[in-house]
């Protein structure tokens, strides 16, 4: 991944990936937190799944106590167990999760994956699908705490390795370890240009 400096004064909408557990590690709940609250005050915007639960509640919480303005995006099933963030200032109630992921696409300029379960990572992997594929230029940064995601990154690297994708889609994702970094790679992205996704065998 390449990077250029630009004025911090850009606002973005950034969508945040993470999970809806109330029961993980103080270690993960801490790290949501310092990435709303400095979110917020850099001047960006958080687009997310919109529920009042887990590090979801922590992100959307932080932002809005340090000024910040949120956008949660919610399938209608999810809302109706009455699992809305009440306090966004936009919410958005989809039929499901296929349009609340698209809705989330649409309206973010970034995206950044906390640690969380399934829902997480095929949200983060979509995107790289959709990068994959040219269909945007816009950055993906896995924030790894405490190493969280060293797995997955075990599996991209012998999918590379066994031909199953090409190495350099190493370029698709940016990882980080804080809050802090991951809102400054967002803010410094210049996208790569990607070869094609087809192998060549001939």
């Amino acid at each position: 991944m390449k990077f250029k400096s630009i004025s911090n004064n850009n606002s973005l909408s950034i969508c945040v990936f993470c999970s809806s557990s109330d029961a993980v590690d103080d270690i993960y709940t801490t790290e949501a937190h310092h990435l709303g609250t400095l979110m917020a005050l850099r001047g960006h915007r958080l687009v997310y799944g919109g529920t009042n639960a887990g590090m979801m509640r922590v992100v959307a919480s932080a932002m809005k106590s340090a000024g910040g303005s949120v956008t949660g995006v919610i399938p209608e099933k999810i809302y109706n167990h009455g699992r809305a963030f009440d306090a966004a200032d936009e919410l958005i109630v989809t039929k499901d999760l296929r349009e609340r992921k698209a809705t989330m696409e649409q309206r973010s300029d970034a995206f950044i994956a906390l640690p969380g379960g399934i829902g997480t990572l095929e949200e983060a992997l979509e995107i790289m699908t959709l990068r994959q594929l040219q269909l945007h230029e816009k950055p993906l940064v896995f924030l790894n705490t405490a190493g969280y995601f060293e797995p997955l990154f075990s599996m991209l690297r012998t999918m590379a390795m066994q031909r199953f994708m090409k190495p350099d889609y190493a370029k698709l994702y940016c990882v980080t370890t804080n809050a802090y970094d991951a809102i400054l790679a967002i803010e410094t992205f210049s996208p790569d240009v990607l070869a094609s996704k087809w192998f060549d065998t001939e």
